[in-house]
């Protein structure tokens, strides 16, 4: 066995029992899950030097690492996976599968393109709302939202 992935919210741990593994919905699948929101073909999780990786191979709902979108990505020892909103924390030990030397910097892998600058940063504002307190107060003051030349649309 290479490791084991444990289902978060409970049930039974999965067994990563080859060095590349077909996770999705389909019955061919090496790891099968049974979802609406898994895609027939999800993503493959396989094994370089040592460590496992996963890529996402054109998902609808996305997989994630500890709650980043990737396309490809390390996952290290307690790293926790995301498939659509099913969340598994990776259980190996790198040594057992050849791993040796220093551990790489897993951050320039992922992909930066996955979240928005503001999301990144936490920043991420919601659309206003009709009711929203700057809306409001615009509105109080007799202010409504100007054309290019100035003129009240």
């Amino acid at each position: 066995m290479y490791g084991e992935l444990q289902p978060r919210g409970g049930g039974d741990p999965i067994p990563l029992l080859k060095p590349q593994l077909l996770v999705g919905r389909r019955e061919s699948s090496d790891i099968v899950l049974r979802f609406p929101n898994v895609s027939g073909r999800h993503c493959e999780l396989f094994i370089v030097n040592g460590y496992w990786f996963v890529k996402d191979l054109g998902s609808s709902n996305g997989t994630k690492v500890n709650g980043v979108r990737v396309t490809e990505l390390r996952l290290d020892p307690g790293d926790m996976l995301a498939v659509a909103r099913h969340k598994f924390e990776i259980c190996y030990e790198p040594s057992k599968l050849g791993a040796s030397g220093a551990v790489v910097d897993k951050a320039s892998s992922i992909d930066p393109w996955s979240r928005s600058l503001l999301e990144t940063a936490g920043l991420e504002s919601k659309p206003r709302q009709p009711g929203h307190a700057a809306t409001d107060r615009r509105a109080a003051a007799g202010d409504s939202p100007r054309t290019p030349g100035g003129q009240p649309r």
